[in-house]
């Protein structure tokens, strides 16, 4: 019988595949060799992969790119980054390479802004799209990117009220957009989404109080579904009703030219994961296409917004078993060294789940089990896979290297986990935030390592704390 850990995980899973691999009995994440990570940083440890982003976006840049070229579709696509997925310095600094543009979603988001500026990581023609409900200070910072000549800042409206501020404090003609308020799914709880402004409420908003003001020029429409671009017939309902108040607008606004999708293509979050991004990417274009023709209306050009599809893939939490109780019968514990409340948030808040691999031991024995955090809180744990089924590792022993920890990896894990759960802050019981690594290839495709954080010291959380 067959019941090694590798034979579960080749015998379930389309495996080895793309950026996971067994090489020499362990397991290796794009090309790269856990175990050396872990013999050099140890764990609990973050990694950031910096490659993977860069395939992102031309991975994503490429597919909309041809299904422009086979629908012959008039306009253009732009690729912006969706900030808030992580603001870190070198994620950052990733994505730029890859000639995008950025969108922005609170006020903190413009200091960023003007730091890239100051460092010639971006210019003053960069497309800067502004989303989220406005405060006045958010508004603020946006005026200011205006005023000092930043020419494609586009400050995307979420209610009427907010081209007041504009109206007072910008010095100079600027672009604008709309963001609409789609509707939500059926099984929600609400009707409509609390974000944009109504459907029936823009024609009527533009006459009155943009088509004749000489401080601005209504350039996007924004449309954006929170559950993602799927190939559902709610999707393709709101995207039918959003470009048909798109070209009924183009009707009596002509510098009306950009249609933006949003984000949501989603990400591989389980070895079994299957999404036609081709097939999407050409259907969204040709329906634009088809009701653009149906209503002799030029076709716009198509931006996205796309966050966690960029930076998820590059990361993963790696972490030791570093116990395991027997509670009953039934259930066995894996402690690991480090909590899921500091390290992987989105697993206890909204029970995210990730790919979870083992790293060293494939050639024990698989059981199933629970894996376990350090903290108090009964939350603190996770016990089921990506398909609702329950976790199987590797037995502990059975090597006769009783000495070597399990280890065990959750991976695309680089979006929104640090914003969820804080970075460099007061975690939950204290549990201290682990050390991030980063990694990277040279010019000759060689690996390079760099510690981007320490752990998290008990003297910074005391210093925080007031002590």
């Amino acid at each position: 019988m067959k019941n090694k850990y590798r034979d579960l995980i080749e015998q379930t899973f389309d495996f080895p595949q793309e950026g996971f691999e067994l090489v020499d009995d362990t397991l290796h994440f794009q090309g790269i060799s856990l175990m050396d990570i872990i013999e050099q940083y140890g764990t609990p440890l973050k990694i950031s992969y910096l490659p993977k982003i860069s395939s992102q976006i031309q991975k994503a840049k490429k597919i909309f790119n041809v299904a422009i070229a086979k629908a012959d579709y008039k306009g253009s696509y732009t690729y912006c980054y969706c900030t808030k997925s992580s603001h870190f310095s070198f994620i950052m600094d990733e994505v730029l390479k890859n000639d995008v543009h950025l969108e922005t979603s609170s006020a903190y988001d413009i200091p960023i802004i003007h730091q890239l500026f100051e460092n010639k990581k971006i210019d003053k023609n960069k497309f800067i799209l502004c989303n989220g409900f406005k405060r006045e200070n958010y508004m603020q910072y946006i005026s200011q990117l205006i005023n000092d000549g930043f020419v494609n800042v586009i400050p995307v409206l979420d209610n009427m009220n907010e081209l007041n501020y504009y109206q007072k404090h910008n010095k100079q003609k600027c672009k604008i957009g709309i963001r609409i308020a789609a509707d939500e799914e059926p099984e929600n709880d609400f009707y409509t989404s609390r974000l944009g402004i109504r459907y029936l409420d823009i024609i009527d908003f533009y006459k009155t109080k943009i088509k004749d003001n000489p401080k601005f020029e209504l350039k996007m429409l924004h449309f954006f579904i929170n559950t993602g671009i799927k190939d559902s017939a709610y999707y393709w309902n709101e995207l039918h009703k959003c470009i048909n108040v798109y070209c009924d607008l183009k009707k009596i606004c002509p510098e009306l030219d950009s249609f933006d999708i949003g984000g949501g293509f989603p990400i591989k979050t389980k070895l079994n994961f299957t999404y036609d991004y081709e097939y999407m990417a050409d259907e969204i274009i040709q329906q634009i296409k088809n009701t653009c023709i149906q209503r002799d209306v030029k076709e716009p050009n198509i931006y996205t917004e796309f966050g966690s599809f960029t930076v998820a893939e590059s990361g993963a939490v790696l972490y030791s078993v570093i116990d395991q109780k027997q509670q009953n019968d039934n259930e066995l514990w894996y402690m690991i060294d480090s909590s899921f409340i500091t390290t992987l948030p989105d697993t206890w808040g909204i029970k995210q789940k990730f790919i979870l691999l083992a790293i060293n031991k494939w050639e024990h024995e698989n059981m199933r089990v629970n894996i376990g955090g350090l903290t108090c809180d009964s939350d603190d744990y996770y016990d089921k896979e990506s398909a609702n089924t329950v976790v199987y590792l590797p037995k502990l022993n059975g090597d006769g290297n009783a000495d070597e920890p399990l280890y065990i990896g959750f991976f695309h894990t680089g979006a929104y986990q640090e914003s969820l759960g804080g970075y460099g802050g007061i975690q939950h019981c204290l549990i201290p935030a682990p050390k991030h690594v980063i990694i990277d290839r040279d010019e000759d495709g060689e690996i390079t390592t760099r510690l981007f954080a320490k752990e998290q010291s008990a003297k910074s959380m005391l210093k925080i704390l007031g002590y």
